[in-house]
């Protein structure tokens, strides 16, 4: 069963996780119907990762992708992202609007992290409305 899977950071198109998103993507950005912080985080065994917070009502309505996945592929997203880990992304159901056009909303998942998952960040950036290839510049797993 194909399921929308809404990505807005290095799972994107032209970004350094995007070999391990196997969905089909669907046209155009699409952004947050509602605004929610992203940051560029540091941690002692990750560079300049994206978080996404589940903390709606402040930042910015987040401008990213929306993907056509198969359970298989949503799996593996998850286990990539350490869904329900201490430490991982909660897999949430947010709506979304296309940036671009005049189409109606629609409903995917995303990754996002817990508001006090923060306490661990060395240093933290934003928020912004959206993660560029200037902000992934740096971004690296396994350092510290």
């Amino acid at each position: 069963m194909s399921q929308h899977l809404f990505v807005y950071g290095t799972l994107k198109d032209g970004f350094p996780n995007r070999h391990l998103n196997t969905g089909r993507p669907i046209g155009g950005q699409h952004r947050t119907a509602q605004a929610l912080p992203l940051l560029v985080v540091q941690l002692p065994h990750e560079s300049r990762a994206p978080w996404l917070l589940n903390q709606p009502g402040s930042g910015h309505r987040v401008i990213g992708q929306v993907f056509e996945v198969d359970d298989d592929a949503l799996l593996a997203m998850d286990a990539f992202e350490e869904v329900d880990l201490p430490t991982g992304y909660q897999r949430v159901s947010l709506e979304l609007s296309p940036a671009d056009a005049d189409q109606p909303r629609l409903q995917a998942w995303a990754y996002l992290k817990a508001p006090d998952q923060l306490a661990a960040a060395l240093a933290i950036e934003g928020p912004f409305e959206e993660y560029t290839l200037a902000l992934a510049r740096g971004y690296c797993l396994g350092v510290g």
